[in-house]
C-alpha cells in the first residue's frame, strides 16, 4: 500500500505512481445551465410587463386610441322636413288654400272634413282620396304637406287637428297645402284646442343637430 493511500481504502482509490484520488464530487453543469435559462426567462417577462404598463399609463395603447371618444365632434343641422325653428306669422284661415285627402279606409271622410274646414273659413280647392304612397300609412290624425312657401299655411291648417304633423317638401312649389287625414283622426279640434295649437305652431322648435366625429 502506498503511503498516500488512506487506511481502509482500496480499489479505485488506490494511489499508484504520481496520481491521487479526487475527494469532491464532479460539478453538475446541467443544473447551472437550467438555472441560468430560468433567470433569463423571468427577466424577460418582467421587462415585457413593465413595457406594457408604460404604454397603458402613457396613453400610447392602440386600443385606448381606438376607443377614445372624439373631443371635437363635427355637427351639422339635421334635415328639417317639419320645422325651421324660426317664429312664423300664421295666416288667417281665409288665406289658406288646401286639398283635403282621405288616407284612411273610412269612406266619405274627405268630403265631411272638407265641409267642416270650409265652414271655419278655409279655402278648399279639392277633396278626395290620398295617393297610394300615403293610403292607410298615416298614423297621426293628419299629415299636412306643403312647400317652403306654404309652411305658414300648413301650420295654420295643422291647428285644426290635434296630433297632426307638418311636413315641408323643399321641392314643392306654391302655397297650397295638402291635408291628409290619418288613422287617428276622430274630429276637428275645438276652438280652444286650435287657439292653443296656434301658439305652438307659431314658434316651432329648432331642428336637432346631427353630430359625427371627425376622422
Amino acid at each position: 500500500m502506498s503511503m498516500l493511500t488512506p487506511s481502509g481504502m482500496g480499489g479505485k482509490y488506490r494511489v499508484t505512481g504520481n496520481s491521487y484520488p479526487r475527494m469532491r464530487p464532479p460539478r453538475r453543469r446541467g443544473r447551472f445551465v437550467a438555472a441560468l435559462i430560468a433567470a433569463v426567462v423571468v427577466l424577460g417577462l418582467f421587462s415585457w410587463g413593465a413595457l406594457q404598463l408604460f404604454h397603458v399609463f402613457s396613453g400610447d395603447s392602440k386600443d385606448a386610441k381606438a376607443n377614445a371618444a372624439p373631443s371635437h365632434p363635427s355637427c351639422s343641422p339635421a334635415a328639417a322636413p317639419v320645422a325651421t325653428g324660426k317664429p312664423i306669422a300664421l295666416p288667417k284661415p281665409t288665406q289658406v288654400t288646401m286639398n283635403v285627402l282621405n288616407a284612411t279606409t273610412r269612406g266619405g271622410l274627405a268630403k265631411s272634413t272638407a265641409d267642416q274646414l270650409a265652414g271655419r273659413g278655409f279655402k278648399v280647392s279639392k277633396f278626395g282620396n290620398a295617393p297610394d304612397e300615403y293610403n292607410a300609412k298615416i298614423t297621426q290624425s293628419a299629415l299636412i304637406i306643403s312647400g317652403p312657401a306654404g309652411e305658414a299655411a300648413a301650420r295654420e291648417a295643422g291647428t285644426q287637428m290635434v296630433g297632426s304633423a307638418v311636413k315641408i317638401d323643399p321641392k314643392r312649389k306654391g302655397a297650397t297645402v295638402d291635408v291628409l287625414i290619418g288613422n287617428a283622426f276622430a274630429k276637428l279640434a275645438t276652438p280652444t284646442q286650435a287657439a292653443e295649437a296656434r301658439v305652438v305652431a307659431a314658434n316651432p322648435p329648432a331642428p336637432k343637430p346631427t353630430c359625427s366625429p371627425k376622422n
